[in-house]
Order: structure tokens, then sequence, then C-alpha cells
């Protein structure tokens, strides 16, 4: 590891002893006055504090460790460690404080402060057990404030150790007592503050950062203040309130602008709580920007944690590659620090990239188990790799933490081995000695986890016996109920019992469901947070097996510097809109983390691929649908949408019927490769095999590059070949998805239904599909969601009078103030607003429809980073969340404004799925790109038919049909009149 120089580039030189000299003692006490001055110069300026640390250890070199100037060198050694620390050399840190132990043998106090000083160091380390017990020693020999600073101290390593609320009893503790050191009494309450995140007290939080940040202000601690308004992103993403998390990272980040390393742990603290909050691809993009930020400041601790961070969202946003080869370098980094207790996290990633490269990987759940196995046939024995399937060559390596030889380590290398079709014996192997070093080394939820991921390989191995082995672990050993339902439903599974391995998955996810979590101060139910847990964490709670968060806590005060601490995350995210305008407040978004588990989204994809087994042996599709949208459901922390049906079906709806199920519904499910459409009505639901998930999405990605082929006439070819070209595409697809009998019409009446309205829900990259220009649906009425909720739900009577429209012209488009004008000219109550963000954002909260002829970008690694271009800048994804009411329908005549891929389904990203999770009930939007010249003319004629009363789904068909303008969709419920 390289370190700090001495000598900063703004140090200034040694400053010589002046005066007379009268005798050791008093040299001594000058000494250790300079030393001290060191030790509160290194949190605020490290590297001056360098400099005057090395000075005073020059003077007192000619003294033994003992003798009369060994205070003043302990204290200089502590100056030292502290600053070289708050650059990021925690192992130069940690030197320097056991030096400055050594030289004050004679001093019981000086030892005492180094071994406090040492606590956070350790902590840090990853070795948080390690910096109690030092913390224990050192108490013995310290009184009055130097106790309190040590239930600072103390602090640190108990949130590592995921025991918050006796972090916040230290804390309590300490705060008093300080009150004539405003450096610890900050730095107190920014510890407590996030613990109190932790416990998802959030009022509490934002109050003891804001007050941590108005100390360390009158007291010129700017590195706190950063610190303290670093941490309210962090804090809002947990508390589910994602658009203020957003507004606060921004004015962090210009408060941090010069400082790159602080900016780069903000940054990835908040990435962090960005994937608990199912926001991956916005998470993925800060990291990027963090660990070049963070190497370019040497900030040795905190590389290689926000690069296992980095290779974990990675892995959620589906790039394998990148996330193994990452997380490989993260394990390097850590087992260069000594810090034994995260590389399991590491390897846990390497593993689970390995799972992905396979073909047809299992989800936590048995996918495709053995060609020769069948539920309830006999087991067999284990099976060997296929002849020429190299197994990874074993080899001595260094001791894990649970004092066995770790799964990167043991393996010999850490290159990912070929790909084979299932995961063979070898991987198996890894993958449970992973889970063993997880649970020996306190991350028992990542534990257990990793164990359902092991049996479900084994099982595609055909190795039964250790599949049973790890789910009888798993349900002993599990601290979640979630997780231990899962590995229940599992084993019946394997007994071919369906019917219990969905009463028990059943059960599983409704171990999520929160009960009463609106109040600020509760603890809130920790079965529901998501992340990994942490070491040997009495107060942690189980979850996910890739998000794991951190956040700064103040570590040693008096340096001034971030402890890196470690925690589960659960957030939540306001779930799809209901018929009211109103939307929910950020406070209540607490109630919706169950969106965030992502084991209750592995279970809940469980229960579908058991769904489809049992239908495709009892004929049951409605099995099908229910698990469909129960799995969806998890994803935005609502329960399944479905009333209570007598006898599973739908009452018939009569002409002018508002009641529930209106039309036909085509719902899209998939088994990994394996794409199903389940179609219901009142008629009755149906499900049909529809062939392979990824050729279908190869059609989707041609058909929209010949699209943007013909709109922007960039191929150098003739419209007309594009235009042949697309149609044949589309006409392939629609034979694959939409042409086989009993897809498009009545399950229970053949030959019926086959032009009333249609509600697609699409399962992943399909969501992107220009779906009205599949020659089946041409001239329907066509919607596109993320769900059926609003499907299953009786649609609202329509609001009397004239609805308000309001119509934006943005910057940059020739053609886009006559088409506001036009759009304006074609209702009775309408006006042009300004295109400015404040006054669309009004808008919002006042119109009944919203027309936005503008510049839009899709940001598909990061659909919150989405945005429409006007006058005085971007309006993005994340500031519509800050509307308190959306408009029933929004039209957004803009370049790609609907597109979007979301990471789970479910969750709809993007503009579009954002208007509608904000309240709309509708939003036409284009997912190609559209030509300025083109859209006026379809956008009035749209624009026109809703005047006279058509639903928006009609009005998008029978404009796209006249105009042949391509490309716009219907999302949400467009069944219903905007007026």
């Amino acid at each position: 590891m390289s370190r700090q120089p001495a000598y900063g580039p703004d140090a200034t030189g040694p400053c010589p002893c002046t005066g007379p000299s009268h005798g050791p003692h008093q040299d001594d006490d000058r000494l250790v006055g300079r030393a001290e001055a060191a030790v509160r110069l290194s949190g605020t300026d490290p590297r001056r504090a360098l400099s005057e640390a090395r000075a005073v250890l020059e003077l007192t070199r000619r003294a033994e460790p003992a003798g009369p100037y060994g205070e003043a060198a302990s204290v200089a050694l502590r100056a030292s460690a502290l600053a070289a620390r708050e650059l990021g050399d925690l192992e130069l840190a940690e030197e320097r404080l056991r030096e400055a132990i050594g030289a004050a043998r004679e001093h019981p106090r000086r030892v005492a402060q180094a071994r406090m000083s040492l606590v956070t160091v350790r902590a840090q380390l990853g070795d948080p057990e390690g910096g109690l017990r030092l913390a224990g020693l050192a108490e013995r020999h310290l009184t009055g404030t130097d106790l309190a600073r040590l239930d600072v101290q103390r602090s640190v390593a108990l949130m590592l150790l995921g025991r918050h609320a006796e972090a916040v009893r230290h804390c309590d503790r300490a705060i008093g007592p300080l009150d004539e050191d405003p450096r610890f009494q900050a730095g107190a309450l920014l510890n407590r503050g996030l613990a109190h995140a932790y416990l998802e007290r959030y009022g509490r939080a934002e109050a003891d950062l804001a007050r941590c940040a108005r100390i360390a202000r009158c007291a010129g601690l700017d590195h706190l203040v950063m610190l303290a308004e670093g941490n309210l992103p962090f804090v809002a993403a947990r508390r589910g309130d994602i658009a203020a998390a957003f507004t606060r990272y921004r004015a962090a980040e210009e408060t941090l602008f010069g400082y790159p390393e602080r900016l780069a742990a903000m940054r990835t603290d908040f990435a962090e709580a960005l994937v608990a909050a199912r926001l991956p691809g916005e998470a993925r993009a800060l990291l990027e920007l963090a660990v070049p930020e963070l190497v370019a400041a040497q900030a040795h601790a905190a590389i290689p944690q926000a690069r296992l961070s980095l290779a974990q969202t990675a892995l959620l946003s589906g790039d394998a590659r990148l996330a193994g080869a990452t997380a490989r370098t993260a394990y390097a980094e850590l087992a260069a620090q000594g810090r034994t207790a995260w590389l399991p996290l590491a390897t846990e990633v390497v593993l689970r990239a390995r799972l992905a490269d396979t073909a047809d990987r299992p989800r936590d759940g048995f996918t495709d188990p053995a060609a020769d196995w069948a539920p309830g046939a006999p087991e067999t024995p284990t099976t060997q790799e296929e002849p020429g399937s190299p197994k990874t060559p074993g080899a001595p390596g260094t001791l894990s933490a649970s004092g066995t030889p770790s799964a990167l380590e043991a393996s010999g290398s850490l290159e990912a081995p070929r790909s084979p079709d299932t995961p063979g014996e070898d991987l198996i192997t890894e993958l449970v000695a992973c889970a063993d070093e997880l649970a020996a080394c306190g991350w028992s939820a990542a534990s257990s986890a990793l164990r359902l991921t092991a049996a479900a390989s084994a099982v595609r191995l055909g190795a039964l016996g250790r599949a049973r082995e790890q789910l009888r672990i798993a349900a002993a050993t599990a601290t979640r109920p979630l997780v231990r339902w899962h590995a229940v439903a599992l084993r019946h599974h394997l007994d071919g019992d369906l019917g219990q391995a969905l009463a028990a998955a059943a059960r599983g996810i409704e171990a999520t469901h929160p009960q009463c979590v609106a109040d600020d101060e509760s603890s809130g139910d920790v079965t529901l947070q998501a992340g990994t847990t942490h070491p040997a964490g009495a107060g942690s709670s189980g979850g996910a097996t890739l998000p794991t968060e951190t956040a700064h806590p103040a570590g040693d005060a008096d340096a001034g510097s971030s402890g890196d601490t470690v925690a589960q995350a659960s957030t939540g995210r306001t779930g799809g809109g209901a018929a009211s305008e109103d939307v929910h407040a950020p406070e209540r978004d607490a109630e919706l983390r169950a969106h965030a588990a992502r084991p209750a989204e592995d279970l809940a994809s469980f229960g579908l691929e058991i769904a489809i087994d049992h239908a495709r042996r009892t004929g049951d599709a409605w099995a099908v649908l229910e698990w469909s949208e129960r799995w969806r459901a998890v994803v935005r922390g609502a329960p399944p949408p479905f009333p209570p049906l007598e006898n599973r079906r739908l009452p018939v709806p009569l002409p002018g019927d508002r009641r529930a199920g209106a039309g036909l519904l085509v719902e899209l499910v998939r088994r990994g490769d394996e794409l199903f459409a389940v179609t219901a009505d009142a008629g009755g639901c149906a499900l049909r095999a529809l062939g392979s998930y990824q050729a279908a999405v190869e059609a989707t990605k041609r058909i929209r590059y010949g699209l943007r082929r013909r709109v922007l006439r960039d191929a150098g070819h003739p419209a007309g070949a594009d235009d042949e070209a697309v149609a044949r595409e589309l006409s392939a697809l629609d034979r694959r998805l939409l042409s086989g009998p009993g897809t498009l019409t009545s399950p229970g009446s053949p030959g019926q239904g086959a032009a009333g309205p249609v509600t697609i829900v699409p399962t992943g990259a399909l969501g992107t599909l220009p779906w009205p220009l599949l020659p089946s649906l041409r001239g329907r009425p066509v919607s596109v969601a993320a769900d059926a909720a609003r499907w299953f739900a009786p649609a609202p009577a329509p609001p009397g009078g004239d609805p308000l429209v309001m119509s934006v012209a943005g910057p940059g488009l020739d053609h886009a103030a006559d088409e506001a004008a036009m759009v304006a000219a074609a209702h009775r109550r309408a006006r042009r607003v300004g295109a400015s963000r404040a006054e669309v954002l009004r808008a919002l909260e006042q119109a009944d429809v919203l027309h936005v002829a503008a510049h839009g970008l899709f940001s598909p690694r990061g659909p919150m980073l989405s945005h429409i271009t006007l006058d005085d800048g971007p309006l993005m994804a994340y500031d519509l969340l800050t509307a308190r009411r959306m408009p029933r329908l929004v039209v957004l005549s803009a370049c790609d404004a609907g597109m979007a891929h979301a990471p789970v389904d479910g969750a709809a990203l993007g503009l579009a799925g954002t208007f509608l999770d904000r309240g709309a009930a509708c939003v036409v939007a284009g997912v190609v790109p559209v030509r300025d010249d083109e859209a006026p003319a379809l956008m009035t004629l749209l624009h026109t038919l809703l005047a006279d009363g058509r639903s928006p789904a009609e009005a998008l068909a029978l404009a796209s049909e006249k105009t042949a303008v391509p490309g716009f969709v219907c999302f949400g419920d467009g069944r219903l009149p905007a007026g």
C-alpha cells in the first residue's frame, strides 16, 4: 500500500524549539503542547498536522521512548496517525498509534488516548470487535470528558456491528459532558444521527445532523459541517424520499466541491442508499464517478469498499463481467488491508457473477431442474462435471476469518472459469464455502440467501442430497421468516408437492408486509430491511445478498475523519398511483419498504415459477396471473391488487360499465428464457407459451433500431426500405407474441373481444416495444402498464366539466411552439405555460391534462436521471417526486421520453413511470425518437379526439393510424376519457 508523504505540498516546515531551556520537564511540556496543537490541527489541515508532528518527533528523537520526552513523542505520533487517517491511510495510522502506545509506557492516560483513537481505526480496517476490546482497555485510565470521547469512538464500532441502539445510548451519554468540546460533541451528534437513520427514526436523524452542522459551523469545523450535510442525501434516500435525496445531493455536491475525497465518499454513501431504493442504475453512475476520485485522492480505506459497492451495483444491473472483475480487485485490496471480515462479500459477488455467466442461471429458485429429474423423482448421487470441463485447481491460501481457506483463495485463482451450461460441482462447493465464510464473519442474511442459491445450483446439477442439506441449514439459521419460508418452499418443490410449495412461498411473501411503520420514531420491522446484515450485530436484520450500505460517522472527532459505517438499507419509493390525484407523502414511504427487499423478489419469482409448473399440470392460469402480480407488487412494496373474486372470475361488464376488468388483459411472464402470456377478461383466464424471451428482446431491438433509422433518416437508405424491414419484424414478432390461438381473444368466449381495449403488461425489455404498431393491435385502444393493478381496480368516475389543459413548448425545437398553440386551441379550457422548471412543476399541480413539447433524454442506466430540457435547465425525473398532485393525463411529445427498462418487473421507471408512480392515470410518450416536423400533426389530432371525449388509448390509436407517425405508446390506464 502506498502511503501519504510526511510533508504535503502545503505543509509548513518544522518550527524549531526557541527560547531558553529550563530542563527536560519544561521542554517536554512545550513539546506536548505543540503536539496537542497538531492533534487539533489534524482534522482541518492534516498535511500541516503531519509537518508539525514530525517537527516534534525530530526534537524528541534524542530521548528514549520512555524517557522525559516520551509523552510528547506519544502525542505527536497520535497526531501523525490522525492526520494519516484523515488522508485515507489507515495502515499508517494504525502503525503510528501503536508506536504512540509504546512511547507512552510511563503515561497511562496517553496510552489510553492512543488506544481510544485506535478504536475507530481498527473498526475501519474491518475489526470492530477488536476496536471494542481496545475501548475496554482504554476506559480504565480515562476520566471526565475523555470517557465521553471514548463513547463517541465506541459508537463507530457498534454501528459497524449493526448494534445501532447501543451506539445511540453511548452517544446519548457523551453529548452532555462534551458541551465544552464542540468537535467531539458535533461528532457524537453526527454518529447518533446516522444510528437513528439505521433504526428508521428519520426525524431524529435529520435533527441530529442539523444540530451537528450548526455546532460545527459555529466552531469553524468545516469538515464536520460537510460530513453532516453530506449525509443528508443518505438519510433522505433511506427514508424513501428520493426527491429530497437528490435535491440534498445536489446541494452537498456544491458544498463539497474542491474536496474530492469527501465528495466521493458522499457519492458512495448516497449510491448505496439508492441501491436499497431499487435504483441500481443511478447508484452505479455515482459509483463510477466516486471510485476514480477515491483512487486519485489515495483514500486507501474507502477505495475497496466503494469498489465492492460498484461490483454489487453492476451485478444488479446485469453486467456480470464488470461485477466479477471489479469484485476481484476489491477482494485483493481488502486482503492487502487485512480486512478479512469483508472478503466473503467480495467472494459472493464473484461467484454470483460466475453463475450469471452460465446458461439459464437460477434466481434462488429451481428454474430448470436437471433433465433426468422431476419434482418427486428419486434422488440421484452427486454428478461430476462433464469431461473436458476443467475444475479449478485447489491451492493453499491464507486463512479466512472462519479459519478455513476462503472460497477465492482455495480456488488458487481469482479468474472466472469457462461458462458451462450448468454450474459445476466445484462452483457449488465454492458457493457453500462462501456461505460458511459469510456466516463465520457475521453476514448471516447473505449466508442464508447464498445457501438458497447453492441449493438451486445443486438441483440443476442433480445433487439433490446436497441441495437438501443446504436448505436444511438455511431454514435452521436464517434470521428472517421470509428466507426460512423460501427454504421450506424449495424443499416442498423438491418433494414434488407444488401446492405446499406455493403455500409456503405465499407465507413468506406475507411476512414482508409492513404493519404500522408510519410513526417516524418507530424502529421499524427489521424483517423488511434489504441489504446485507452487519457482522455479529444483535440489532442487524436479514436481507438481500448484494447491497452493502455505508455512511460516514464522525469517527475520531479530534481528527474530523469519516468512519466507514456499514448497515442495512431499506427504503421505499411511492408505489403506483391510485385513482386519486393526491400522492403519498414522503413520510408514508416507510410503509413501502418491501419492494426494496431482494429476497422477497426472489421468493415471489420462485412462486411464479412454481405457478407456471402448476398451470402446466392443472391448467390453472389464474395462479400464474396471481403470482405474476404478487411479484410485481413486491417490487412496488404493495399488496397484490387482486380483489376477492368468486370462482376466480370477474363480473361480466355491461355496456358503459366501469367495473374492474374492462377489456382484455395480456400479461407477459417469463421463467428463465421461457416466455408466456396470461390472457384474462370477464370470460376467464388462459396461459400460452410464447417461446424464447431473448428472441423477442432481440426482435424488439431490431424494431426500435429500424424505427430510429426511418425517423431520423440517418442510414443513407430510402425510407421505404426501412419501412419494409420494420414491417417484416413487426409481423414476425406479432405472430410470436399475439397472433396465436387464445392470446387476443376472450378466454371464455373465443372470437370475442377482437376490437375492444387491450392492456399489455410486458416483462423486462419488452416494455420498450412500440406495442401499438404490432399488426394485431393496430387501430385498437392499447395501454401498456407495469402491472395489472388499475385493470383489476374499479375505474373512477370521470370528473364533471371540461378538463383544464396546459401546454408547454421547450427550447431548441422549430415546431414546438406551434404544436403547443394547436394543442391549446383544441380544448375549451386550455392555456400555454412557460417552459421553466418552476412553471412546469406548478402546472403539474393544477392541470387535468399536461402537454409537453420538448427534447427528452432517457437514461437507460439511471432512469431517475432521465430529463426533459426546459428553458432554465433539465427537469429531472426525480424532480417530479416533489409534486403534490399529478394531472390525470400527461402527454410527452419528446424523444424517448417513455422508454424505460425497469430493473425488475413492476417498477416502471423513467419519465413516464415517474409520472405514473406519482399519481397520473395515463402518460402518452414515445419509445423511439420523434421528428420535430411530424409530431405536431399527430398531437393536434390526438388532442382533437381527446376533446371529443375519446379515451387516450383510443385517441392515440386513431391519430397514429391517420397520420402514420409511429412510436408513441399509451402508458398506464388509457381506457378512460381525460375529461
